[in-house]
């Protein structure tokens, strides 16, 4: 078994695909340390769906689009309906501690998912892209029945996920809580040439490494970069969803001050491109917010939630 040696500045470039755990996991070549298939909303066995305006029933729904086929999990509950979409490598167990303290806290639906190759989900071949993310969200939701008043967290790579799904799907999203994540403004042509320099040579040597599950997750997001960003940088969330941004204080580029700088001046210019935009900045936190401040996450999609009403 070959290990790949990935310097602590080459792993924060790389953060913002995959979080720091998977790509240690990549480095070793291990599969075993790929992630696993969420647990259901409750014990009952995947259930087939179809579209009705009956509330989808709670636990694991397997939804197909586009030729494969998806795992999107339910906790029932009231509207509006809180949909949370986990960073790259992280599936929908990511926010299994803190699903059952939303539900109580607001009464809402809960929705999380795993996107494409991702936990119980089919992979799907060919370089990440977020347009597709964003078509695969809809069509879970779609099928769910859920069509309108949802509250959207999204944490790291799911930000472009949410920026497509809400610019594609106007009149469904009331509300977003982003939770240090990929914004357009942060992808100028000089980050994005930089990100790609900073991490070919990994990814080179990760593509020379046995085929693994979670190494296939962080090549697919490797692959197209530069033109998938560059595109990304283009996208404006529209004005008239009101929407929470979570900074965390360490950013994803911790020991990279430029880098660091960079994903606090994005977030700043996020949230200043237009109405009911509030930053919150979650002091003393790694990228990994939902894990290092869940009390804060839970406050604000309380409030994002309570909002809406």
């Amino acid at each position: 078994m070959t290990t790949h040696k990935i310097s602590r500045f080459h792993r924060a470039a790389l953060a913002l695909v995959l979080p720091v755990a998977v790509i240690a996991a990549v480095a070793g070549c291990d599969d075993s340390a790929a992630p696993t298939a969420a647990p259901a909303a409750s014990s009952a066995a995947a259930v087939p769906s179809a579209s009705t305006s009956a509330a989808p029933a709670a636990g694991l729904h397997m939804i197909a689009n586009n030729g494969h086929q998806l795992a999107f999990h339910v906790t029932p509950g009231s509207s509006p309906t809180i949909v949370l979409d986990a960073g790259g490598g992280e599936d929908s167990s990511y926010w299994d501690a803190l699903v059952p303290q939303l539900s109580q806290a607001t009464g809402s639906q809960i929705i999380t998912y795993d996107r494409a190759g991702l936990g119980a989900s089919e992979e799907v071949k060919g370089p990440w892209d977020p347009k597709a993310a964003a078509s695969d969200l809809q069509a879970g939701l779609r099928e769910l029945g859920v069509t309108q008043n949802v509250v959207l967290a999204g944490h790291s790579q799911a930000g472009e996920v949410a920026h497509y799904f809400v610019v594609a799907n106007p009149g469904v999203v009331s509300g977003a809580v982003l939770i240090d994540a990929n914004v357009p403004q942060f992808f100028t042509d000089t980050q994005t040439q930089r990100l790609v320099s900073l991490t070919s040579p990994q990814i080179e040597e990760l593509k020379k490494a046995p085929s693994t599950k979670a190494n296939r997750q962080l090549i697919a997001t490797a692959d197209n970069f530069g033109p998938t960003h560059q595109a990304y940088h283009k996208v404006s969330w529209p004005n008239g969803v009101p929407v929470i941004y979570v900074v965390s204080d360490k950013t994803p580029f911790d020991g990279s001050p430029q880098d660091a700088q960079a994903w606090r001046d994005a977030a700043a210019a996020f949230t200043k491109a237009g109405p009911d935009r509030t930053l919150v900045i979650a002091e003393g936190s790694s990228h990994d917010v939902p894990q290092d401040k869940p009390a804060l996450v839970l406050k604000e999609i309380e409030q994002m939630t309570a909002t809406v009403k």
